[in-house]
Parts: structure tokens; C-alpha cells; sequence
């Protein structure tokens, strides 16, 4: 049995953080020959990692990698290269009125728990979590939402390409999809929105330094990490908060702390690679320069050596250190803009929607780099007999 490939059945798909525990236990630094790649486990060697990018790499050029043009974007260069497009984009997340962007949302999103509160049950998944996702991001960027039915399966397939290293035939696809999908954030800039961060982007490129190709590749960037990271955390959180008994009612008592346990609990982010380019000993071993080095940030965020108690959800957990985001020079640009939408979506359901719950089991994607769920069918109505809040 090979544990990184049995990650992907069914039954441990479900809940991969036992499979984890074992891993960390047996060997919390290993090297998996399928992947070609060390595997690290502990927070504390992922936090290492994370946090060191002269001795790890997201550039794989560093290593002699030879990397696609497509492949080239914020979230794959480092510094200095990354400095530029990151400080350019940061700039660009400040100039907006989040405020206003907010409140429009909050709007909407009530609006759509009240419309679905009206039908016997819905899929949380498809009719909830990816349409507001991909309408806040593009709110954000101050575009107009692409298809759904377009933009979600080219999405997926950019997702799938993130386990080639267990699937190769799923590299060449997500390729093409990215490269499509820069294609089209590309043309953004040909006739940039008048608000947004397109718009401030757009302004500012001329005097960034920043290449076109790497601009273009950013922007598809921040739209697909955007809305998967935040779809998919709304579909794990809703998954840990209507299974868990007494979890919805708990959110309403602490919102601020929960949205933090929730992506430590089951973050959409599961996995993250670096690029050894000089000889490092870490975790009780020696990695070589050019060795791959996959972290595993749900084990971490299930370590007992740094959180208590790690396999239950506990809403109030402060402080929470969890690697969800990242850390260091990649750390997710927009992990404010999804830890709000979530806490905008559960805080709506917790309080105007308190009876909500499964009524059937959730169905994951076949993904192991990026967690998330295929459908989830919940109602908002109470049970026959139960008493409707006013």
C-alpha cells in the first residue's frame, strides 16, 4: 500500500487526516519514490520550508527546471522576480473600497440563502459556494463573472494538473487551461474596467518592471486561486459545520476565531512544493540540491506537537497558527478577501438559517493538492415539528 496514493480512495478521501497521523508517526520526513519528492509531515518543518525561500524554491528554474511560459506568475517566482508582481498586485488589493464591495455581498448573499430556503434541499456546492465565490472575485477585480459553466470545469482541470506528480496525464491539460485562462484575464488589460484591482493594475504596469506574459499569468492567477480557495473552504467549513453537532450555534459565539479553525480543520490547501537548490538538512535527513520537497500542510495543521487536540473542531482555538494560507514570501495574497466571504456566508447562515443541515453525505473531488467537494445537498428548513425561529 502506498500511502500518498492511498490518500486518493474513497474512504480516505473522506477524512485523510488518520492517514496523515500515521505518516507523521512512522516517518515525518520521507522520500516517496512515485513522487520523486521528500515529504514533510510536521508543522514545524513545513513552517521551515515555507518561510526559507534562499534554501527552498517555488522558482524551479533555480534548479534547472525548465519551466513552461504559461507556469510563470506570482505564485511561481521568487524573489527578486516575484517582488515586483507581488508589491504590484498588494497595491492593487489596498486601493479598493472593501467596504462597499462587502456590503453588496453581504446583500446578495442573503438574498440567496433566503431564495434557497424556499426549495426542499440544494447542493451547497454548485448553487451556493462556486457562484459566490466567483462573484466576489471578479467583484473584486471589478470584472464581469465569466460562465460558470465555462469557467468551473477549465478550473477543475487547472486543479487536477496539480497531483501530475501521481497522475502525469493530467499535466498537458492544466497547461492549456492556465494558458487559456491567462488568455483571458489577458484581455482585461487590452480595455481595463474604470475600478477594481484590473483597473489599478492596468495604471500602474507600465512603471512595474513586471514582464506581460508574468502580469497576464498573475491575473489568471488571483481569479482561479481566488475562487477555488474561497469555494472550496466554504465547502469544507459547511461540511465540518452541519456534521458536527452543536458546531453551527458555536460559530455564532465566536466568529472571529472560527473561520481560522475551520481552515485549520480541513483547509482547501493541502499540499505545497518547494525546490531544495542547496544541500539542507532538515527533519533528520539531507536534501539535496535539486530534490523536490512536498509539504503536506494538512498533516501539519493536525499536529499534536502544535495544536492540542488537533483532531477536534474547536471553534474558540486561539492562538491558531495554522499554515492554510502559507506563510513567508507566498503566503496567500488574498486570504483576508476568503476568510471574510466565509465568515460573511456562515455568519449568514448560523444566524437567519439556524436549522441547516445535511441531508445527504458529502462527495469530494478526486484531488489531493487542493481539497474540496464534488456536491453537498443540505436544507435550510427545520425538521417536521421543529420550531421556526421568527
Amino acid at each position: 500500500m502506498d500511502p500518498i496514493l492511498d490518500l486518493a480512495r474513497p474512504s480516505i478521501l473522506r477524512n485523510p487526516y488518520p492517514a496523515y497521523a500515521r505518516m507523521r508517526e512512522t516517518a515525518p520526513v520521507f522520500w516517496h519514490e512515485l513522487l520523486g519528492s521528500w515529504v514533510l509531515t510536521r508543522h514545524a518543518d513545513c513552517l521551515a520550508v515555507l518561510t526559507d525561500s534562499n534554501r527552498f524554491a517555488s522558482d524551479w528554474r533555480r534548479a534547472g527546471e525548465d519551466i513552461p511560459a504559461p507556469l510563470l506568475s506570482v505564485q511561481t517566482l521568487d524573489p527578486p522576480e516575484h517582488t515586483a508582481i507581488r508589491h504590484l498586485l498588494l497595491d492593487g488589493f489596498r486601493a479598493q473600497d472593501r467596504r462597499a464591495l462587502h456590503e453588496d455581498l453581504d446583500r446578495w448573499i442573503a438574498e440567496l440563502l433566503a431564495e434557497l430556503a424556499e426549495r426542499p434541499s440544494f447542493d451547497f456546492v454548485g448553487e451556493l459556494a462556486e457562484p459566490v465565490a466567483l462573484r466576489f472575485v471578479t467583484a473584486f477585480l471589478g470584472v464581469p463573472a465569466p460562465d460558470l459553466d465555462w469557467f468551473v470545469p477549465m478550473s477543475r482541470t487547472v486543479v487536477d494538473g496539480m497531483d501530475a506528480g501521481l497522475w502525469p496525464e493530467k499535466h498537458e491539460p492544466a497547461v492549456l487551461a492556465r494558458a487559456r485562462l491567462a488568455e483571458y484575464a489577458g484581455g482585461w488589460l487590452e480595455a481595463p474596467p474604470k475600478e477594481g484591482l484590473i483597473a489599478h493594475v492596468a495604471e500602474h504596469a507600465a512603471d512595474s518592471g513586471v514582464a506581460e506574459t508574468v502580469l497576464r499569468n498573475s491575473l489568471r492567477a488571483v481569479l482561479h486561486a481566488g475562487y477555488e480557495s474561497a469555494s472550496r473552504l466554504l465547502g469544507n467549513a459547511a461540511v465540518a459545520l452541519l456534521t458536527t453537532p452543536g458546531a453551527l450555534a458555536a460559530f455564532r459565539a465566536s466568529p472571529s476565531t472560527a473561520v481560522d479553525e475551520l481552515i485549520r480543520y480541513d483547509a482547501p490547501v493541502q499540499a505545497d512544493a518547494r525546490v531544495c537548490v542547496t544541500d539542507t538538512e532538515l527533519g533528520g535527513v539531507t536534501m539535496k540540491a535539486g530534490d523536490p520537497v512536498t509539504l503536506f500542510l494538512g498533516a501539519a495543521n493536525h499536529d499534536p506537537l502544535r495544536f492540542g487536540h488537533p483532531t477536534e473542531l474547536r471553534l474558540d482555538r486561539a492562538p491558531n497558527p495554522h499554515l492554510g494560507f502559507g506563510r513567508g514570501a507566498h503566503a496567500c495574497l488574498g486570504a483576508s478577501m476568503a476568510i471574510r466571504l466565509t465568515g460573511s456566508v456562515l455568519g449568514t447562515l448560523a444566524t437567519d438559517h439556524p436549522y441547516a443541515r445535511a441531508v445527504a453525505e458529502p462527495e469530494h473531488r478526486r484531488n489531493l493538492t487542493l481539497r474540496g467537494l464534488d456536491r453537498f445537498e443540505v436544507t435550510l428548513r427545520p425538521h417536521t415539528g421543529e420550531e421556526v425561529t421568527p
